[in-house]
């Protein structure tokens, strides 16, 4: 059975290449060239994946991914943004609101075609594993509704350090090598790229107070990569 994408894109020619491009893949297309109608059509039928658009009339891609996060039924909708912001600062801001990954235009229709293959593959393995939930140390992790508590106090975490967090915690047992953590918690290697693990590393380290220098959850194994040492 085919997969249904949907493509919210507020500009018709990029829209139009991109249906006929996902169409010539054997993906079923719905196009749509506003935030607030691909909501709604979700509300009705659920896709297997939906590719936004940063800067959208109205809504904003980054709103609608969102909002789509906060939705328990359908938080682990694989979400693409596709935008012609291309600094750093641009795409993690794009990963943190829930993005699986993100493609900066000019871009071509291949690779988007690659990137889209490579996210089913991660969903098709994780997405019917079951869930549980996690206490370590003074840490509670609440899978059912992604919520993170520290002694009982809630950590505001962003969708991309949550999923950074468990996979560590998950892999205690070992230091993960970088390309792991990269590859499997934003779905393809980030050859050039890796400062945004780094980025999403400091970040989570400062909402749970942790010290890099003597570290109590988040050890750095030089040039190799991360291990959560919390007990």
């Amino acid at each position: 059975m085919s997969k249904t994408i949907f493509i919210v894109e507020d500009d018709e020619n990029i829209r139009e290449m991109v249906k006929m491009a996902l169409t010539s893949f054997s993906y079923e297309v719905a196009a749509f060239d506003n935030a607030e109608d691909a909501l709604a059509a979700v509300n009705e039928a659920v896709p297997d994946m939906i590719i936004f658009d940063i800067m959208l009339q109205g809504m904003s891609g980054l709103e609608a991914t969102k909002q789509l996060r906060n939705n328990p039924k359908i938080k682990n909708l694989p979400i693409i943004m596709l935008t012609a912001k291309d600094t750093e600062l641009d795409k993690v801001t794009g990963l943190d609101c829930g993005a699986d990954d993100y493609i900066a235009k000019p871009f071509g229709v291949m690779e988007l075609g690659a990137r889209i293959r490579s996210i089913f593959r991660r969903v098709g393995k994780n997405g019917s594993q079951p869930v549980e939930n996690i206490e370590i140390s003074d840490l509670y992790i609440n899978n059912n509704t992604r919520e993170v508590t520290q002694n009982k106090k809630p950590l505001d975490l962003t969708f991309k350090e949550y999923e950074l967090l468990c996979m560590l915690i998950r892999e205690r047992d070992r230091i993960v090598p970088r390309e792991e953590l990269l590859n499997a918690i934003w779905g393809y290697d980030f050859v050039g790229e890796s400062r945004t693990l780094d980025i999403h590393i400091r970040t989570l380290r400062q909402k749970l107070g942790d010290d890099a220098e003597n570290p109590k959850y988040i050890k750095t194994v030089r040039n190799v990569g991360y291990r959560f040492i919390g007990e």
